[in-house]
């Protein structure tokens, strides 16, 4: 599973790389973590509002960092 976290590198972006990898180790995913800074790269993925989060190429989140919870149900 590739999973993506786009942003400038603010602190939201970095709670929500924290969160995801947390909600994917809880869950024994195996996974890799990209971290997109480049604007044009977070645009040219749909993502208007940071901090994104995006699955295997899919958009999940835009805009907010969510719990670990509901992290956990968009990796299932």
């Amino acid at each position: 599973m590739r999973i993506e976290v786009l942003g400038s590198g603010c602190a939201k972006c970095k709670l929500l790389a924290e969160r995801a990898e947390e909600a994917a180790n809880n869950l024994g995913l195996a996974f890799t973590l990209v971290k997109v800074t480049d604007y044009p790269d977070i645009v040219a993925r749909g993502v208007m509002s940071t901090p994104g989060l995006v699955v295997d190429g899919v958009v999940k989140s835009q805009g907010h960092v969510p719990s670990v919870a509901a992290l956990q149900d968009i990796l299932r």
